[in-house]
This record gives structure tokens, sequence and C-alpha cells, in this order.
């Protein structure tokens, strides 16, 4: 959706700013120009560049990244880092030739470093070419959160706001705010409490009064927490909450957590009062073996009992599940929307299994019969391949989402005020774009036809 900016390379171009003559930060899901190669390299040459960085976090759209790369100048030194570029540093060196460093986990104090002009044997943390061999540095210490310069939103060169389908369909603009690295859970499924090196980034908060005067900053209406758990200290959040109810601070605030904040009823009432309109919760799974496998540390009888709890307050649910596991059946994997509904989550997310190179699952996969794992981290079966995943994956979407369930997510987000008359003004003026673009797209699919009788007429 482009909804929210890349605040992990914000990160790091503001501890690079300082060092360097003239910064500047491309978001290439707003810069649609310069995806176009011959565009991106007459920007480069117009703009006298001399390095560039590129962060890489997620494998979509990885091939077309690493031909990008390959295109770039010779004669310009070029240094690749991110979570996925950290978790692959083998495959991009070898797909592109052009990459000079790789500078692994997070990359604020590695790229002072390289700015500075340090010899590269001497940089912790970085991965480079030397007579033709690729060397490994030892890893870099994590740093001191509370060390880190907040990003430097002065740096962007775009409002964020909520796209679909490359139509802005409302007004309401959208920031990050990290307000910890880390978590102190052990989900197996999880490697983000891992960086790639397998190096554990143990739950390391700011001080309340840093992120408090980060907000205070933020120009933008909506806020998300990007902490894996913003509440992981309940007492700590009540101060956050006393602060932005004190400060008379004016916010729409996302977070996510687990079901255990269900516990916390006073913490809740604060959090309505302060502003929070959604959290996004990891469920997982409606079955019990299944959550024991992920160690996910409760029961699906937790997950009834919790949300029984959390529908007295007025906040938005987002419920993210993962199916594909294990040895899990299709009935099994159905039991999502049924679980989603039953406990009245707002809206759901269903994820594939995804297996990273450090996760414990790896064991698990491999010593179980007919499982599999790609070099991408999927996971499929004897018994259920990739396209019998994704016609499952569709069954639970639109199982879940009906028309009315639509209708009653559109009532749901006007009813906390997470949207307002102009945002939903918006909205309405951007729907017939949106639906010519939505329309369009399933026909250059072809499953318009598919998708209509899903959507009205059968949701088997």
């Amino acid at each position: 959706m482009g909804l929210f900016p890349p605040t992990g390379l914000e990160y790091v171009a503001t501890s690079a700013k300082d060092l360097v003559d003239r910064l500047t930060m491309l978001d290439l899901r707003y810069e649609r120009s310069l995806c176009n190669i011959d565009n991106l390299l007459d920007f480069i040459k117009k703009e006298n560049v001399d390095i560039i960085c590129i962060s890489i976090s997620w494998d979509r759209q990885f091939q077309k990244i690493c031909d990008m790369l390959n295109h770039f100048p010779d004669n310009i030194p070029l240094v690749v880092g991110g979570y996925k570029a950290t978790e692959m540093i083998e495959e991009l060196f070898k797909t592109c030739p052009k990459i000079n460093i790789i500078a692994r986990g997070e990359g604020e104090e590695t790229i002072k470093e390289i700015m500075k002009g340090v010899p590269p044997e001497n940089i912790l943390g970085i991965s480079y070419r030397k007579d033709g061999k690729v060397i490994h540095n030892e890893a870099r210490p994590l740093p001191d959160v509370n060390t880190l310069s907040n990003p430097d939103r002065s740096l962007r060169r775009n409002k964020y706001t909520m796209r679909l389908n490359g139509v802005k369909t409302m007004s309401m603009t959208f920031d990050y705010v990290l307000g910890a690295r880390g978590c102190p859970y052990t989900c197996k499924f999880c490697t983000f409490n891992l960086n790639p090196l397998g190096q554990k980034r143990n739950y390391a908060p700011r001080t309340i009064e840093s992120i408090i005067r980060e907000i205070e900053g933020i120009t933008a209406d909506g806020i998300l927490f990007a902490d894996d758990n913003f509440f992981v200290n309940a007492k700590r959040a009540e101060k956050i909450c006393d602060l932005i109810i004190e400060r008379k601070i004016k916010k729409r605030f996302i977070a996510q957590t687990r079901i255990e904040i269900s516990k916390h009823p006073e913490l809740l009432k604060k959090m309505v009062k302060a502003g929070f309109k959604i959290l996004l919760m990891g469920i997982e799974s409606p079955n019990d073996r299944i959550l024991l496998q992920l160690n996910k540390g409760f029961t699906s009888d937790d997950v009834r009992k919790s949300f029984e709890r959390l529908r007295k307050f007025p906040m938005y649910y987002h419920g993210y599940f993962i199916y594909g596991n294990i040895t899990e059946t299709e009935e099994e994997m159905m039991n999502i929307p049924k679980l989603a509904k039953e406990i009245g989550v707002d809206s759901i997310a269903c994820s594939k299994l995804r297996i990273d190179k450090y996760s414990p699952l790896n064991d698990l996969a491999k010593g179980t019969p007919g499982y599999h794992v790609t070099d991408r981290g999927e996971v499929y079966s004897d018994a259920y391949s990739h396209p019998a995943l994704k016609r499952i994956g569709k069954r639970m979407k639109f199982t879940f989402y009906t028309p009315a369930r639509l209708i009653k997510i559109s009532w749901k987000l006007i009813a906390i005020r997470l949207l307002t008359l102009r945002d939903i003004g918006s909205f309405i003026i951007a729907s017939p774009l949106l639906l010519r673009n939505v329309i369009a797209r399933e026909i250059e699919k072809g499953r318009l036809a598919e998708s209509l009788k899903r959507i009205f007429i059968s949701n088997k």
C-alpha cells in the first residue's frame, strides 16, 4: 500500500547525513518514474552521485532489484544493506557483481565508518570483495537504541498515505515510531528478533521521554509503533499513554501486540483515551497443536477468553494467522476464518509458513517426511503444493471477507474515529478510479469472473 515510510533506511540515512556534502533518499514505491533504469541512471548522473546505498528488506521483487543493481555505473561504489540483503549475502555477491560492500544487520554505525573512508578490513559488520574473493568481517555488536538519532523526516520526498492499486484513497497521512528493538518472546516461526546473522536482538526499549518528544515532532495523522510488541511492559505503556493524554497529543495510533494485553483493563482504557485505534495481533493458529509447535505460549481457549475482554474496548482488532504449518491439514487451515469470526476480530491476514535460515523450525521441516523448504524459505509438502496452498489461502480469504464483512469494517473504522469525514470523502472520490484499476488488474490476470463468483455467489 505504500502506507508507511522506510524507517530502517531513514535511520541509516540520518546517521550518514553529517558525513557527506549532500544526501538524497529515494523511496522507489513512490518514485515510479525512477523505477525505469534509464531514468534512474540519468538522475544519478545529474545529481553527481558518488556513492549509492540500497536497502533490500524483503524478497519481493528480489530479482528485479538485482537486475537494477547490475545496470549501475562501474565507477560508483555500491553498498547494499537491509534484512534480506544480510540473509542472502552469498547470493547477492554472486548475482550482482557490481556490489562492493554488504552492510550486515543494523547499519547505523556501519554506514558512518564507510562514509568516513575507514578501510573495509577494519569495519565490523560488513562483507566485501577483495582480490576476487568475498571477505566476511566479524559481526558488529548491536548498538544501544538510546544512542541512535531519530530518523530525519526532512529527508523524505513524499508524504505517506493509503494507496490501493496505485490510487491515493484517503487524505490521512501515516508515520512510524520505533519505541524498542527486539522481542522477549521465542515464537519459532519468527526470526525478527534474530538478525539474519543469527544474532539475537534482546528486547531493548527507548526512554519514554525520547518517544514522546519524537511523537510531538511528527506531523502525520496516524502513527504506527513499529515495535514487535509495544506492550511488553504494561506499566511502561501506561506511562506513555499518560503523557500522550497529559500533553494533549492528538494522533491516531496503531500498535502490534499479543493477546496478553487483555489482562490489563486499566491500560486498555488509557489506550482508548490516548487515541489508540488499531491493534495488530499475532494469533497465528486456531489449533492448539500448531500453537504448541510454533511456541506461541497460549492456547486457542486463551485466545477466546482474551477477545471476550478485548471486545469491550472500542478499538479495531486485526489478526495475523499462519497456514501451511508442518503436518497441518486443510481442515485445520480452514478453522482460521471460523475462529476469526467466533472471536470477533475485524480483519485478518493469512500468510503461508516461511522458514528462514536461522529459524528453529528448520530441523522440524527437515525431519518431517514429505516436507520441503525452498531457498527463499517457502514451505510446501507432497500433500500441499504451492498451488494447493494458494487455493486454500483464497478460500480462507473469501470465507471471511464477505460483502457484509467489508461493510462492517468500514462502519467500525468510522465508529472508532480512525477515519474522519475528510478521509471518507477522499475515499468516495477515489472509489471509481480504484474500482477501474481493480477490474483492470483482474482482467489482466484472467480471473475477473472467478473473483466475482467468489465474492457474490460462492465462498466454497
